[in-house]
């Protein structure tokens, strides 16, 4: 099996590699990045069962998207991840806890409307939710310890109160937000894969307070959750294979 795991800076990328090295490093990693067509940077490790390509896509959806549709492109994928660091709504997700989405959901792409925010899907102009497959999502919730719950994509970072309550009310459920997860999921889609997306709280989705950030805490839990994501993912890849023969 192979995945792609899709980051978009290079500190989530790096947090996610040491994680893939286990709690100790090893001392031959695997090889180094190598640079794609449009610079993008992506690093191999092989675990058992497994090779995960992690690279670094860029921030907010149309980034994410073009990376990994180049990456997807020119190599041949199981399995589709997007990673990294975003908010998470209070009291639901802490700071440095994880969620693990069960809908990858784009929270602002549609319009606005004198009785509010229309989705694009509503809109008839194509869809604005992917869901994981079920049993991945609900199995990395468990070996993490993570929250399960849709994440939204956003364009624009919550930074007020009244934000969040509009996305609060549209998507109670929601358990995190952060800008790349749809467009990684509308890359896999194209490419007929499935799509899985982890993320780790750096902040709580509202008033923008950059002294409250816990950046490092969240890149510290992302490398934790990787540890033991990477068997769970390998054991998913070959029993959804057989099921496939």
């Amino acid at each position: 099996m192979r995945a792609l795991v899709v980051t978009a800076v290079a500190a989530e990328a790096d947090s996610v590699l040491a994680g893939l090295a286990g709690p100790v490093p090893h001392p031959d990693p695997g090889p180094g990045p190598r640079t794609l067509p449009g610079g993008y940077q992506v690093t191999r490790r092989d675990l058992p069962g497994i090779a995960l390509d992690v690279l670094v896509g860029g921030v907010g959806p149309a980034a994410a998207a073009a990376a990994t549709a180049t990456a997807l492109a020119l190599g041949e994928y199981t399995l589709v991840v997007s990673a990294g660091i975003g908010g998470g709504f209070a009291p639901a997700a802490p700071l440095g806890s994880l969620v693990v989405a069960d809908a990858i959901v784009a929270a602002d792409l549609g319009a606005q409307t004198p009785e509010g925010f229309v989705d694009v899907g509503a809109l008839g102009f194509g869809r604005a939710v992917h869901l994981p497959p079920a049993e991945l999502a609900a199995r990395a919730a468990e070996a993490t310890g993570a929250l399960l719950a849709p994440v939204l994509t956003v364009s624009t970072v919550t930074g007020t109160a009244e934000r969040a309550g509009e996305l609060s009310a549209r998507h109670p459920l929601a358990g995190a937000e952060a800008m790349e997860g749809f467009g990684v999921a509308e890359a896999a889609a194209g490419h007929g894969l499935p799509v899985l997306e982890v993320r780790a709280v750096s902040n709580a989705v509202g008033p923008r307070d950059r002294d409250a950030w816990r950046i490092g805490d969240a890149l510290t839990a992302l490398t934790a959750g990787f540890r033991v994501l990477g068997p769970v993912l390998a054991n998913w890849g070959e029993r959804h294979e057989h099921a496939h023969r």
